[in-house]
């Protein structure tokens, strides 16, 4: 799942393509909804969007945000949605309902990139979201106000609005396992799965440990990791075009999805927790002083 660091890094992308600043800003030639489930809300108009060049290019938590026509496009990848940035999209309408295709934007050309009627055939720059797998979660909504989409109006801060005493506040009023804390979205906005296990595994903590119960120098060394994390993680996706980000956050993850392999720090094992539609992975020896969690999906098979 594209967290904060990654959608960034999409926003950086998207506004040096659109808000170039030594050209005029982009426009929105079209939106076609290929998928029927994709489109949640369109409280203004598709057109709305062409109605006027982009003027911004932000994120909110994971949701990415174009701005045109006075409207918003906002985006949520959610688990297994991506972006795939093309300079010259073929002309033509694509049929709905056929395979990974969600959604195409097309922007009118762009300075230098086709749209003149010579080779390209009338190319236009442009992007599409796609989406794998069965469960479709990937969402657009067409909103006057990113507020309206329910999914930001329930954000909690940004992770780098937090400082380190409402941190703290947070933490302790918090009486759940300390990873539910860290991807609960409506407490810090940005950090989900993959980043959690980074996170904790960087502080030496337990991702089941309770929150409430965390010791004053647990909680400042968390608050210290997952700002490292994150900002390490925002430079490696710094100036990277959108095709590149997904492979670069693999590389850079420490114990997320590396069941099996050595930790890096202390050489030992890292081991996974399954769930029914996810997991984590853990160092024993930096988090839990050794001990093996129980894998709660193998768990419940054995009663």
């Amino acid at each position: 799942m594209p967290e904060m660091p990654e959608v960034q890094g999409l926003v950086d992308f998207l506004r040096s393509k659109l808000l170039p600043p030594d050209a005029a800003p982009a426009r929105i030639a079209e939106v076609e909804v290929l998928s029927f489930s994709v489109l949640k809300t369109a409280e203004a108009p598709l057109e709305a969007l062409t109605a006027g060049p982009v003027t911004a290019v932000e994120r909110r938590g994971k949701f990415l945000i174009i701005t045109a026509g006075g409207v918003h496009l906002v985006m949520h990848l959610a688990k297994a949605g991506w972006l795939r940035w093309t300079d010259a999209l073929k002309p033509g309408r694509l049929r709905p309902g056929k395979g990974r295709m969600a959604l195409r934007v097309r922007f009118a050309p762009l300075d230098g990139e086709g749209g003149d009627g010579g080779d390209d055939g009338g190319a236009q720059p442009g992007f599409d979201l796609t989406e794998a797998g069965t469960k479709k979660s990937l969402a657009v909504y067409v909103v006057t106000d990113p507020d309206d989409v329910p999914g930001i109006a329930r954000l909690g801060p940004e992770a780098f609005d937090v400082d380190a005493e409402v941190f703290a506040a947070l933490v302790a009023a918090h009486r759940g396992q300390i990873k539910g804390l860290l991807r609960d979205q409506s407490v810090i906005a940005g950090i989900g799965n993959a980043y959690s296990d980074e996170i904790l595994h960087a502080a030496h903590l337990s991702p089941f440990a309770n929150a409430s119960k965390l010791k004053p120098e647990e909680v400042s060394r968390l608050y210290e990791a997952l700002r490292a994390v994150l900002e390490s993680a925002i430079a490696g996706a710094s100036g990277r075009p959108a095709a590149e980000l997904k492979d670069s956050k693999r590389r850079a993850l420490r114990v997320h999805a590396r069941t099996g392999e050595p930790c890096p720090v202390c050489g030992d094992t890292v081991r996974e927790v399954s769930f029914a539609d996810s997991s984590l992975q853990y160092c024993p020896t930096c988090q839990t002083g050794g001990k093996l969690l129980a894998d709660r999906r193998l768990s419940r098979l054995l009663k």
